[in-house]
């Protein structure tokens, strides 16, 4: 168990686990897109991302690498901004 967070080892792995297979399907699911008539649903793309990231993140609280947190939360912030993006133009 982390001192940090509380969190056991065992869900910190499977939230690692969880937020690699978001984020894995995410680029799948761009990448299906790519030549096609249609783009990607933005919801789903960087919803799956910020979920993904975030899932790793809590992972990464417990089994700290400060590198990958970095990187980690800045995937998140960038899906973040992605989905207020996506927001903005399906109000527009």
């Amino acid at each position: 168990m982390s001192l940090i967070t509380g969190i056991p080892e065992e869900i910190a792995t499977a939230c690692g686990f969880a937020g690699m297979s978001l984020c894995v399907f995410a680029y799948g699911y761009t990448t299906a897109f790519t030549g096609k008539a249609r783009e990607p649903n933005p919801f789903v793309q960087h919803g799956a991302n910020l979920a993904g990231a975030l899932l790793l993140v809590v992972s990464l609280l417990v089994d700290t690498n400060v590198a990958s947190l970095a990187m980690e939360s800045l995937w998140a912030a960038i899906a973040f901004v992605g989905l207020i993006r996506a927001m903005m133009g399906k109000n527009a």
